[in-house]
């Protein structure tokens, strides 16, 4: 008995295409709307929020709602005039989908960006999308990154990286390692030293802001700096990933638990061994140790570091026409990873898409 042909997924054809509908991806279809292109945000979350979706329960921005924005709307502020919690900036974000009318279809995984013809051909699961122009604001959520220490593999007791933390309650009693020393470190030690024994690991000592610098003041004060360098500046400044003062941060300043200290050596079975050669028993460790760009899609193409990046000039792919990268940190615009500062991106990326799809009407975005 012959066996019928499975069915061909259907193909779809558009000016741009958007891979990632998180925050980046928004900022950027806003740009598109205006412009007047075609466009599709391809998601592959079951909803929208983007990264945002995974953070840690008690995840606070830093960061006023005012100074927390996408291009166009601000995010409305809380109740409590605190900083928004993880809940409204994914509400926040699901309004601006919808105030938009941005196309979003999820959820779509992207498995592969290939050339074809004068454009690009994205294979999802569920089916093949034609574009001119393709634009990358997948973040790197889903590519955290875990240094690497002797005889990690062989340690027996739990492992968790910051991506995939969600509340103090599994560590109760337990010996905890929180290795990192930027705002999720902090903010993950300040919780599970509430219920457990734990110990902050840090490359140097964390760099504690002043209590009345929020992340609006921080963000100001870096832009200034990155200004007066010239828009040529390799990166932002230092000050950017220093640890913000936010109410629990301050809870934990109280309870004397902020210190931090240098690396371990290596792994044992049971624990870790310390600079020094003694042992210490460990239950569990927590990477907040951040993440690298989440780019495997594009590897057919050859545009892939061996760092994870793209060869940018701005946020355009320099080596491959058509290919722009939006939302992965200061390689592709200043702040871009943040609410705040990823409209700038956002903004000269469609400026340039225009040029390059339609010379005549560059410069209306």
């Amino acid at each position: 008995m012959s066996l019928a042909p499975l069915p061909t997924p259907p193909n779809f054809a558009t000016d741009v295409l958007v891979i990632g509908a998180g925050q980046s991806g928004l900022a950027v279809g806003y740009y598109l709307r205006r412009a007047g292109f075609a466009f599709e945000l391809l998601d592959d979350q079951p909803g929208p929020g983007g990264a945002w979706l995974h953070g840690w329960a008690s995840l606070r921005l830093f960061s006023p709602a005012d100074a927390s924005s996408l291009p166009g709307w601000l995010m409305p502020r809380p109740a409590d005039q605190g900083f928004p919690a993880r809940d409204a900036v994914i509400d926040y974000l699901t309004q601006y989908e919808q105030r938009y009318a941005l196309p979003v279809r999820r959820p779509v995984r992207v498995a592969a960006v290939r050339r074809s013809g004068r454009g690009f051909a994205m294979q999802t699961d569920a089916g093949t999308w034609q574009a001119r122009a393709v634009v990358c604001a997948t973040g790197s959520w889903s590519s955290p990154f875990v240094p690497a220490y002797a005889g990690r593999a062989d340690f027996g007791g739990v492992q968790l990286h910051s991506a995939h933390y969600r509340d103090a309650a599994p560590f109760a009693g337990q010996r905890v390692l929180v290795v990192g020393g930027g705002n999720s470190g902090a903010q993950v030690l300040a919780e599970v030293s509430r219920v457990a024994r734990t110990t902050w690991v840090t490359e140097r000592a964390p760099r504690f802001l002043p209590d009345d610098v929020d992340g609006r003041v921080l963000f100001l004060q870096a832009t200034q700096r990155y200004h007066a360098q010239g828009s040529e500046a390799p990166a932002p400044p230092p000050s950017l990933g220093d640890v913000v003062m936010v109410d629990s941060v301050k809870e934990a300043r109280g309870r004397g638990v902020l210190g931090s200290v240098r690396p371990f050596a290596r792994f044992t079975r049971t624990g870790v061994v310390w600079a020094d050669g003694h042992e210490e028993a460990v239950d569990a460790v927590i990477w907040c140790t951040g993440f690298r760009p989440a780019l495997s899609f594009l590897a057919g193409l050859g545009v892939v570091q061996p760092d994870g990046r793209v060869a940018t000039a701005g946020t355009r792919a320099t080596t491959l026409p058509g290919l722009w990268l939006v939302g992965y940190g200061s390689w592709t615009g200043f702040a871009s990873a943040t609410l705040i500062g990823v409209g700038r991106s956002a903004k000269a990326t469609v400026k340039e898409i225009q040029a390059f799809l339609d010379p005549a009407q560059a410069g209306q975005a």
